[in-house]
């Protein structure tokens, strides 16, 4: 369907901010690609985007119609998906965003299960611990602990429970000794994330409903929360993970849960969208599928229970 392609271009080329990588995400010319622009733009009888050589931008008119666009190629989609495949069975290409860490060591292979489950969906998967710009970048949802300070975004729950664990390796704890209280980790050598420039060394603890925030240091820093992992399994430190992202090093004995008796900071994850429309049958599935892998994490029925 022409029409529909053309206006999948339109909105590709208003996500991406560029005519040429829409061309080059659908594997078309630059001109087709315009050409199709100016087709719809002529079907409408107005302007859409006003376009220079290095820049573009929508009209009121194309704003608009935007995001009747947006709506017009979901139910289409989904309309097509039904024809073709039957309403129990999914299919399409997946744009996801995760955390480094929960990307790499969880995410992958519950990944591969989905799609041995459902062999007609495709993924295009970008790690990073920086937050995605749903509405530039091309990506259709993320996975993320804590809930997006963009309240515009929707935020599903995937793991509501889930909460950061103090941890270290046996190694570790074995030449520097265990912490008993959150204050001891001044004495330790504590593994630090940083995002956009900023140290996140102040960690958050509570007991008995009074909140305790500590100042720690160390002499690892990095902008890589699977590199944290990683150092603490090595015995470089003292780290402050999320639980998903260490669950199965808990349950080997590869790492070791401290201060077991304060209440850790929460950090629920969530599959956030820049639209609800947005969430596809596939998308659906995707997220009832994590959510139960969460449940079934070793552990998961402490978590809940003991604020670990």
């Amino acid at each position: 369907m022409k029409a529909l392609q053309d206006l999948d271009i339109f909105v590709r080329t208003v996500d991406t901010g560029s005519l040429s990588a829409t061309a080059r995400a659908l594997d078309i010319t630059p001109a087709a690609a315009s050409a199709a622009l100016k087709r719809l733009e002529a079907e409408l009888h107005t302007s859409l985007l006003v376009r220079s050589t290095r820049s573009l931008r929508l009209t009121p008119e194309g704003a608009v119609f935007l995001e009747h666009a947006r709506l017009a190629l979901t139910t289409l989609g989904e309309g097509q998906q039904a024809l073709s495949t039957g309403r129990h069975q999914v299919q399409g290409v997946l744009r996801l965003a995760a955390s480094s860490d929960m990307g790499r060591n969880v995410l992958l292979p519950w990944l591969e299960d989905f799609q041995d489950q459902h062999p007609q969906v495709r993924y295009r998967l970008t790690l990073s611990d920086r937050m995605a710009n749903m509405y530039s970048e091309p990506v259709d949802a993320a996975f993320r602990h804590g809930k997006p300070r963009d309240s515009s975004l929707v935020a599903l729950s995937v793991a509501p429970d889930n909460r950061r664990v103090l941890v270290a390796s046996p190694a570790y704890l074995q030449a520097h000794g265990t912490p008993a209280t959150p204050q001891d980790l001044a004495q330790h050598d504590c593994l630090c994330f940083m995002l956009g420039g900023e140290v996140n060394d102040r960690w958050t603890f509570a007991r008995d409903g009074q909140p305790l925030a500590v100042r720690v240091q160390g002499g690892h820093v990095t902008n890589d929360g699977d590199v944290v992992r990683r150092w603490a399994l090595a015995g470089r430190g003292v780290a402050y993970k999320a639980w998903i992202d260490v669950a199965h090093d808990l349950a080997a004995g590869r790492l070791v849960a401290l201060c077991p008796d304060w209440e850790t900071e929460h950090v629920p994850l969530y599959l956030v969208l820049p639209d609800r429309r947005q969430l596809t049958p596939a998308l659906r599935l995707l997220r009832e599928f994590v959510a139960q892998a969460c449940a079934t994490l070793p552990g998961a029925e402490n978590v809940s229970q003991t604020g670990r």
